[in-house]
């Protein structure tokens, strides 16, 4: 039960966001618990992962390397990119580049499974750009918009390390000492992240109710292009580059699928809640489209195609 539920996180996502359209007073008086929800979420994560979730580092270190080079470097390139072809509103380009120079969403573990990908490999490339978000996300964010808006570099490490840090160590270190006391309770912890990052979508939404009728459309345009662009680049790519499929697929995954709970509570925090609209559009539809593309993965009609596309042995990296 509780695992269906999980896995309908797309149909909740849109219900929550209907709902706070329709009826925004309900939602929005809840701003100040984006953060305290998305550190829910973040502990959460932390409680399914353990120390040996981070040996595939070393044993493995190339393609980390290039994961998590891909995820902090197209992501955010692509973001700014598209905001400069769509002439995009300094506020929503602000939340755009902010969403693309967040880590790896952790629902892309989910889709990464449910495509026959390296589930280990995206947990290890979502771990290992969660924790270096403290240092890249505030960097890369006034790299890009620095000049555009004002960019709290330290105060957003600050705040990446409470709503990040603390709660997924603090998870990974209940897991490690007290295993075999909260196994039962693991399956719930997915089901919760679920709740609460619906429920930050539609504080959002709530909070947006006016600019989603005049800016809704572009934003949707431009989320659905970054997404795109991700998951196309991530895995062509990889393809060139040598990989396998099975890690091209994860590696598409885990770039095009963004911790958009993350850059919606800083974009509310340090921008606007305008600037947080494309994060929480995104956490909806990256969701749809990962399912669709793992649904179409999975399905191995893609086979033909992938086998045109390099005559070249793949890599082991």
């Amino acid at each position: 039960m509780i695992r269906k539920f999980t896995s309908l996180f797309p149909l909740w996502a849109i219900i929550f966001a209907i709902a706070a359209f329709m009826h925004p007073d309900v939602f929005s008086p809840y701003k100040d618990a984006i953060t305290p929800l998305l550190g829910v979420v973040m502990f959460g994560m932390g409680v399914t992962l353990s120390a040996e979730d981070f040996l595939l580092v070393l044993k493995r270190p190339g393609v980390i390397v290039l994961g998590t080079a891909m995820q902090y470097i197209l992501m955010p390139f692509i973001a700014f990119l598209i905001s400069y072809m769509l002439h995009l509103p300094t506020e929503i380009m602000a939340g755009l580049v902010l969403l693309g120079c967040c880590p790896g969403g952790t629902a892309s573990n989910v889709i990464c499974y449910l495509a026959k990908g390296d589930v280990a490999l995206s947990i290890t490339l979502t771990s290992v750009s969660t924790v270096m978000a403290f240092i890249l996300t505030p960097a890369l964010t006034w790299i890009y918009i620095g000049q555009a808006v004002p960019v709290e570099v330290g105060s957003m490490m600050m705040s990446i390390a409470k709503i990040v840090l603390i709660p997924v160590a603090l998870g990974i270190i209940i897991n490690t000492l007290f295993d075999r006391h909260i196994e039962r309770f693991k399956h719930a912890f997915p089901a919760l992240s679920v709740a609460a990052i619906a429920f930050i979508i539609a504080i959002i939404i709530a909070l947006n109710n006016d600019n989603i009728l005049t800016a809704g459309k572009m934003v949707i345009i431009a989320v659905a292009l970054h997404n795109g662009f991700g998951f196309a680049s991530g895995y062509f790519l990889s393809k060139v580059l040598g990989l396998d499929d099975k890690d091209a697929r994860t590696l598409a995954i885990e770039v095009g699928m963004q911790n958009s709970g993350l850059s919606v509570a800083l974009a509310v925090k340090y921008f606007s809640p305008l600037a947080a609209l494309p994060g929480a559009l995104f956490s909806i539809w990256h969701n749809i489209m990962g399912s669709a593309l793992a649904a179409y993965w999975s399905s191995g009609k893609d086979k033909n195609d992938i086998e045109m596309l390099t005559d070249a042995p793949p890599k082991r990296w």
